[in-house]
């Protein structure tokens, strides 16, 4: 008895990863000036994984004032951090208290450190947005 075996070719499997989703990272800050991804901005603006906010409207703490919060509260944010200028400078207690009442984590900070805290948090996946200052 002779056996008979059938030669089948089969075509190697081919893995293409999913391109990753890109999400707004800040790459620089400075004086005047912040860069999100590949755009240099010269004005404060609100950020998040994937939306960007810009212009928004206050240059410094004492401009601030809770409508200014309005278009970063839209997006449900789970942690809001408040980038304050070159210097970390906290808003009045109604502020706050509006802030406290909403039951959102929040961070007030210079904007160098929002920023930092910002793309570590987007790292790790975490539902952030940033409303920084820029000076």
């Amino acid at each position: 008895m002779t056996a008979t075996y059938a030669i089948r070719y089969v075509c190697p499997m081919k893995f293409n990863l999913d391109p990753p989703v890109p999400v707004n990272v800040v790459r620089a800050h400075g004086p005047g000036m912040i860069r999100i991804g590949d755009r240099e901005l010269a004005s404060s603006v609100i950020v998040t994984a994937r939306a960007l906010i810009e212009p928004w409207r206050p240059r410094g703490m004492a401009d601030l004032v809770a409508a200014d919060l309005d278009p970063v509260l839209e997006l449900q944010p789970e942690v809001l951090l408040i980038g304050t200028g070159a210097r970390q400078v906290f808003p009045g207690t109604a502020l706050i208290a509006e802030l406290y009442a909403l039951r959102l984590g929040f961070e007030i900070m210079d904007t160098a450190a929002a920023c930092r805290t910002y793309n570590v948090l987007v790292a790790e996946g975490r539902d952030v947005a940033a409303a920084l200052i820029v000076e």
